[in-house]
């Protein structure tokens, strides 16, 4: 029977009785038979049964077996031949550590190169050597020291590898094309090899015996702790004074890579700081525990020179905990990491013999400094503390972009901007007893972005920490009167500083000030005086966003004093693109009419989002938008007579709109914004101003603008004003004369408001009349142009447009600076050519369109606000 179907009782050796049962059937009698010889049973089909056998059969088989195990294979060993095998194995069996591995196959390659050495073969030595160096480099990250067998080969190599090259020069005979490259190769791999282990090569050529010796001794470490693990399972096992021995095993000592005992006292905190610095950034290097280390290494410092150096190491561990660009540092370790920014600060403010720069002298890390050692008694650190606070406010930031902005989680973390700008004061302070320009400049930078956009009484509540604090810098809110001077002292000083890039977010910050307090003048003025119009494309996208915000925040300034003309023509260029989100830097790009952005652009657009806090509500700027273009287009519409001329717009947003709502069969209940603006634009054109100004009124969005109350005051007045003129502009020939006092009824505007909005479109020449101030009338003058005259005045205007265009081209040959909105791409073409349409057309004229001239009254009545219309016409990019 086959082997593969015995029973589970079945033994190895089998006995004339068990052959007789299984041969024997019936009254059959079992035919006497010679013993089978043993056939040895698969270990794996092995039972319990088999593994005990009877001492005769084994007596018996004993001399056949001992010549047909010598054949058997390792699956038809018995149980005997088992156990046999098994301690032969564990006699043989020798356990090798990784480090011993990889020190064998070091040296393995080591004797390939020397073998390839012989023979000349450069092609086999410049792999090997590849190989050689990315063992060694394996070593190094897992804080091992280089071993001396690698030193000497490279020694060996270059010695070999000038002899090659001597020999090469001097043969008659030139080697092959591939061997000679290869020769070349080495050549750069063992210059760069002995560059980069110059310090070690040139200890084992002075003493070759203690840079071994050196090695052997770091190397014991690790077999003292690998001795002392093996060793301590047997002191349990044979239990031998366990209560004696657990005092001794207690005693743990923290070992860094390598088998680097690393001791938390005072005196060995320099060495320790050394070993987490060389394992900073390596692979598998444990960022947490660097933390813990540092943390008790802080606990144990003593002098001021050791709790600056272990704060410095402390902070920038924390700051490599996140290593991704998307995530934002924990919450809890930014907190750790500012306390401790904050005491850094304290320390070398406090004590001005320490001082912490980011350009100093060479020093040895591992000894003690004091003042009396130092030159001009003043240590001198290697350090930069406002890289801290950039980060810390860059973390800061990150995290507000990536929390939910209507959640109390967002609410709470804005809360630490207290504490940071604190930080970042008594750094300021700091750096002004230091006498360090340049990272003063950038810290006053950091504390002006934090404040620059807010209201005074955040600015006040932002202060108040200050006043608990033992380092405050020199200019504080408590020692300027108002939060504009205290603005306006952060900004001179960045004035005076040599970096040009903080220059120029001062200015725009200070505009911003002023603007956001309703110094509309002043702001403008120092925009215009800066002439960052003309070079703000040639910006970082972070200072173009800043001055996208300043435009905006003007234009809302001009809309809030009054200045309907103004508004629209700074905040025209920004609504023309239709990108206004983006532009502000409160939005994504739209990616539906234009090119797809690639991963890292995307990544990068996010990460210049603004926080949910700094955003300017594109709502409330859509809707002082809509509004100011309804005042300065509705009365140009009802001026213009042919349709040539009303094809060039002023707003050409606001118009696309008008157009769309005069095509609306039914037109029902304002809902949104621009459905109030929309139906009272068709109200004030029809001259109902009354209805006009309650629609305006009824938008809800004025409640977020501040002094709301008066800004809707503002608006029925100039309804009222816009609505004179367009009625004046609709209805003029349908009268001969009209009456000044009925206007005043009809409007609700004093007589004296009348008469002055009148004269000034007789004298802008707007309006073909003359003013009859005894009888209280206008008296309007008809004049007919003929068919020739009109064609005559439509071709002097083209001509006055050609004129225009040539000066244009002409500065851009002549290579002067070239405003942001006339770049030479079509769109800003196009808007360049509406921009000087309007710039040479003004407020167009009735009186004009009839055949007056333009004289100096319709320049003038262009204003200011068409002036910088000129200067700020630019494309936002």
């Amino acid at each position: 029977m086959s082997r593969f179907f015995r029973q589970a009782g079945d033994s190895d050796s089998d006995t004339e009785e068990s052959d007789e049962e299984l041969l024997t059937s019936g009254d059959e009698k079992a035919l006497p038979k010679p013993a089978a010889k043993p056939t040895g049973m698969s270990r794996f089909l092995r039972t319990a049964g088999s593994d005990s056998s009877s001492s005769e059969s084994e007596t018996e088989s004993e001399e056949e077996i001992e010549p047909e195990t010598k054949k058997k294979g390792r699956f038809l060993r018995s149980d005997s031949d088992d156990d046999e095998g098994e301690e032969d194995e564990d006699v043989k069996r020798v356990v090798k550590s990784s480090k011993d591995k990889r020190l064998e196959e070091i040296e393995g390659t080591g004797k390939v190169i020397d073998n390839a050495l012989k023979i000349n073969d450069w092609g086999a030595i410049s792999a090997e050597f590849d190989k050689l160096l990315r063992l060694v480099q394996r070593q190094s990250n897992v804080a091992e020291p280089v071993p001396p067998f690698f030193i000497r080969t490279v020694i060996n190599l270059e010695d070999s590898l000038n002899a090659a090259l001597a020999k090469e020069r001097e043969a008659k005979k030139k080697m092959n094309a591939v061997n000679a490259r290869a020769l070349n190769s080495m050549k750069q791999k063992v210059r760069k090899s002995t560059k980069e282990y110059e310090k070690e090569i040139s200890q084992y050529q002075a003493d070759p015996e203690a840079f071994v010796r050196e090695y052997t001794l770091h190397s014991r470490p690790v077999e003292t702790a690998s001795a002392k693990a093996t060793k301590k399972p047997k002191k349990f096992a044979d239990g031998d004074n366990e209560e004696e021995n657990s005092p001794a095993e207690d005693n743990f000592t923290t070992v860094g890579k390598g088998g680097k005992a690393m001791q938390f006292t005072a005196d060995a905190i320099f060495k320790t700081l050394k070993i987490v610095h060389d394992a900073r950034g390596k692979k598998n290097t444990d960022r947490g525990e660097q933390m813990r280390i540092l943390e008790k290494l802080l606990e144990v410092a003593v002098t001021p020179y050791q709790r600056i150096r272990v704060l410095l190491a402390l902070v920038s561990s924390r700051f490599d905990y996140n290593s991704s660009v998307t995530s934002y540092m924990p919450i809890d370790l930014w907190v750790a990491a500012e306390d401790e920014v904050d005491k850094l600060i304290s320390i070398v403010a406090k004590d001005r013999a320490y001082s912490v720069q980011e350009n100093t002298e060479d020093y040895d890390e591992l000894l003690e400094r004091s003042p009396e050692t130092e030159l001009n008694g003043v240590v001198r650190i290697r350090g930069s503390i406002i890289s801290f606070v950039d980060r810390l406010d860059d973390e800061f930031t990150k995290s507000l972009q990536n929390i939910d902005p209507h959640g109390t989680e967002y609410v709470d973390r804005l809360k630490d901007e207290k504490v940071l700008y604190r930080t970042i004061c008594r750094a300021q302070a700091f750096y002004e007893s230091s006498l360090q320009p340049e990272p003063l400049a950038r810290v006053i930078m950091r504390r002006l972005e934090h404040i620059y956009s807010k209201p005074d009484a955040v600015v006040s509540a932002l202060e108040s920490s200050l006043v608990t604090s033992e380092v405050s810098p020199s200019v504080t809110l408590a020692t300027s009167s108002t939060t504009s001077s205290l603005i306006h002292s952060l900004c001179v000083h960045l004035y005076k500083a040599d970096n040009s890039l903080l220059r120029t977010r001062a200015i725009l910050s200070h505009i911003y000030h002023h603007a956001l307090h309703n110094d509309f003048y002043t702001a403008r003025d120092m925009l215009l005086m800066s002439h960052l119009q003309e070079t703000i494309h040639s910006a970082d996208v972070a200072t173009q966003i800043l001055y996208n915000r300043t435009v905006v925040q003007l234009g809302l300034c001009a809309f809030r004093c009054g200045l309907i003309k103004e508004s629209q023509a700074m905040l025209q260029d920004i609504f023309a693109t239709q990108r206004v989100k983006e532009l502000l830097a409160q939005g994504v790009h739209q990616q539906r009419f234009q090119a797809q952005l690639t991963p890292e652009q995307e990544r990068a657009e996010r990460a210049r989002q603004l926080p949910f806090h700094m955003h300017i509500n594109t709502e409330l700027l859509e809707a002082a938008f809509l509004v100011s273009s309804m005042l300065v287009e509705i009365p140009l519409l009802a001026s213009i007579d042919s349709e040539e001329q009303k094809r060039k717009v002023i707003s050409k947003p606001f118009r696309r709109l008008l157009d769309f709502a005069d095509r609306q069969v039914f037109t029902g209940p304002p809902e949104s914004t621009r459905d109030h603006i929309m139906q009272a634009s068709k109200a004030l054109q029809d001259g109902e101003w009354e209805k006009c100004r309650d629609l305006i009124q009824s938008i809800k969005i004025w409640s977020l603008m501040p002094e709301s109350a008066s800004v809707k005051e503002m608006l029925a007045k100039r309804i009222q004003e816009q609505g004179l003129r367009t009625y004046l502009f609709t209805y003029a020939p349908l009268y001969s004369t009209l009456s000044l006092s009925l206007l005043s009824r009809t409007f609700s505007l004093p007589l004296r408001t009348v008469t002055s909005i009148i004269s000034k479109m007789i004298w802008n020449e707007e309006l073909s009349a003359s003013l009859d101030q005894s009888t209280g009338v206008i008296v309007f003058h008809r004049i007919e142009l003929s068919r020739p005259q009109q064609l005559a005045q439509v071709i002097a205007e083209k001509v006055s447009n050609m004129v225009e265009h040539n000066e244009k081209a002409l500065d851009v040959k002549l290579g002067s600076a070239i405003g942001w909105g006339d770049r030479g791409d079509t769109k800003g073409e196009k808007r360049g050519e509406q921009t000087q349409e309007r710039r040479g057309r003004g407020d167009r004229t009735r009186g004009g369109l009839r055949g007056g001239t333009r004289g100096r009254g319709s320049r003038f009545a262009q204003g200011l606000g068409n002036q910088m219309a000129g200067h700020l016409s630019q494309r936002a990019r």
